[in-house]
């Protein structure tokens, strides 16, 4: 199960500089808002924002003036600052000699109990020739072995003591009679070995068959099979930034793995996964890129899934501030210091168009895949005459070509739509389907996020912000920092019986599982837990709510929007 905390404290102080000279104007909302020539599409409480930590009456400023306004650096796990530094190439050269030298004689006595005095004697022989320099050495075949446990066995042998070397299973030409073929691999010991078998072996073996490579041919043995890199951009969403990579690269964006999505306007920088592509062929690409970089190639093991980050560190411009005084900006922040925020998840989560994410979700949520391919396509106010004299002309004549022609390809979500719909008309389900899975998601998450907002400000309202209440859901003291994330990045469309909420079991980029429980009597006498323990759920098939009045908002709310948080009304995941 996954919780957000309810109340957050700031980790590092406020920066802040005199306003500029001008005049200062009434107060305001505590929370900086958007230049006035920007129509924002939302309001606070629209997405269940109405309740703050302070009564303070704060001040008013613009947000995202500029992108340069908004800079975003992930926290790796690790906790260290995820930079820009280097465009430099990752040394891919392996020292093999030492590493296959270091242990043979102890390496080759497990393998005699392992396979006998025979095998023992001719993979002796195979490492004594390929020591000799020879790369063009033939493979070995080993004696015929039956038991297909032992099998694996001696194949999981040669992977953990000779990671130079690859083995496969071949078949007599009896078709009974199996064993197994050692071979080098490809790599700085050798080229790609012929086919074929040392005078010692017996006949009749299908040694002439394809090696069984698995995908393990092309790609260096000593090298992490996932390269990892830091993405810079500036005023790009990730998902558009990955699509132009991706494109360079001739790769699918699903080929990129992230651990959270960073904002569009706004300089952000965050680790990046891809599978078995060298490093080269990305650092190519910082000449031709615009408003992307990418560097700090390392290569490893696992590739990154959702979530798996500490967080993002922000440092925010506000410009155009707005104050009854300078002194009142003073006590505002320090309010902010002192008494931290309510965890809200903000507008941005919604989206910046006048169709909120969350409507998109809960259609999804209720299986209304027209009703939720019509909320993406349609026109929407506050977006230019151009976009929706597009949007228009699609929704009057339904002309897939020329609606594809003239969506631009930031319009991901539309294009991908569109080019379903050209090949499934009236499939609607298909269609959203195309929609990169990523992207899919953040319309579910972000009903999620509705929902976990109205809980907050319920708490808030209800109970007050002065300590633990009685049934609030607090992480276990013993198990804090064990958090643990599930991989998120499984591309399983399938369609199952599962709860219509289990998809929010995909783990988001704020929250790690850890385990909780409800304050009972006893902790609020001991005093165990603070404010800053409380967390609130975010909602699934398998939540564990409050123990208090907070609970029953979210089932009052997903119930007045038509859906379940226990029962699917469909069988789509």
């Amino acid at each position: 199960m996954r919780c957000r905390h309810f109340l957050t404290s700031l980790l590092s102080p406020l920066s802040f500089a005199n306003p500029p000279s001008r005049p200062l104007a009434s107060r305001a909302r505590a929370v900086a808002q958007p230049p006035a020539q920007r129509r924002a599409a939302l309001a606070e409480p629209d997405v269940g924002i109405s309740r703050f930590a302070s009564s303070l009456p704060g001040f008013r400023g613009a947000l995202k003036q500029r992108y340069s306004d908004f800079v975003v650096h992930e926290v790796a796990r690790d906790g260290t600052l995820v930079r820009l530094t280097s465009f430099d190439l990752p040394d891919e050269r392996a020292d093999t000699d030492d590493e296959a030298d270091a242990d043979l004689p102890h390496a080759l006595e497990s393998f005699r109990l392992l396979c006998g005095d025979a095998d023992c004697e001719a993979l002796r022989g195979f490492l004594s020739r390929v020591s000799e320099g020879d790369s063009d050495v033939s493979p070995i075949i080993l004696s015929p072995d039956a038991d297909k446990a032992h099998r694996l066995e001696v194949h999981d042998f040669f992977k953990r003591n000779f990671i130079f070397l690859v083995t496969d299973t071949v078949e007599h030409s009896d078709g009974v009679q199996r064993c197994i073929r050692v071979r080098l691999r490809s790599g700085p010991r050798g080229r790609r070995n012929r086919t074929g078998t040392g005078s010692s072996e017996p006949s009749g073996w299908r040694d002439d068959r394809p090696f069984d490579s698995r995908g393990s041919v092309t790609w260096p043995y000593h090298l992490g099979k996932f390269l990892r890199f830091h993405l810079y951009k500036e005023n790009k969403d990730t998902q558009e930034a990955l699509r132009v990579i991706g494109k360079m690269l001739g790769l699918q964006p699903r080929s990129f793995r992230i651990a959270g999505t960073k904002d569009k306007r706004a300089i952000t920088t965050q680790q990046v996964t891809l599978f078995k592509v060298h490093a080269s062929r990305l650092a190519a690409l910082n000449n031709k890129l615009t408003g992307i970089k990418v560097g700090d190639f390392n290569y490893v093991k696992e590739g990154l899934v959702l979530g798996q980050l500490m967080g993002n560190r922000f440092t925010i411009t506000l410009r155009s501030v707005i104050a009854e005084s300078e002194d009142m900006i003073k006590v505002a922040v320090d309010g902010l210091i002192k008494s931290g925020f309510i965890n809200y998840y903000g507008l941005q989560r919604f989206g910046s168009a006048s169709v909120p994410t969350h409507l998109v979700g809960a259609a999804l949520l209720r299986g209304e895949w027209r009703s939720a391919v019509s909320l993406i396509l349609d026109p929407r106010e506050g977006e230019c005459d151009d976009m929706n004299g597009v949007r228009e002309h699609y929704k009057e004549h339904g002309d897939i070509d020329v609606a594809i022609r003239n969506f631009p390809r930031r319009l991901i979500a539309e294009r991908a739509i569109l080019q379903r719909l050209k090949k499934y008309p009236g499939n609607y389900l298909q269609a959203l389907m195309a929609i990169p899975r990523t992207l899919r998601l953040m319309y579910v998450h972000s009903y999620q996020s509705y929902l976990w907002n109205h809980a907050a400000s319920m708490r808030a309202g209800i109970y007050g912000l002065s300590g633990v209440i009685e049934g609030d859901l607090v992480y276990k003291k013993e198990c804090l920092g064990e958090g643990t994330v599930t991989d998120a990045s499984e591309n399983n469309d399938d369609h199952t019986n599962t709860s219509e909420m289990d998809i929010f079991a995909e783990t988001l980029p704020e929250e790690t599982i850890q385990s909780v429980k409800i304050a009972d009597s006893e902790d609020l006498l001991k005093a165990v837990y603070t404010l800053e323990d409380v967390v609130l759920p975010l909602p699934g098939s398998e939540t564990l709510f409050p123990g208090n009045e907070v609970a029953g908002i979210y089932h009052e709310i997903a119930n007045k929007d038509g859906i379940s948080l226990t029962e699917s009304t469909h069988g789509v995941k």
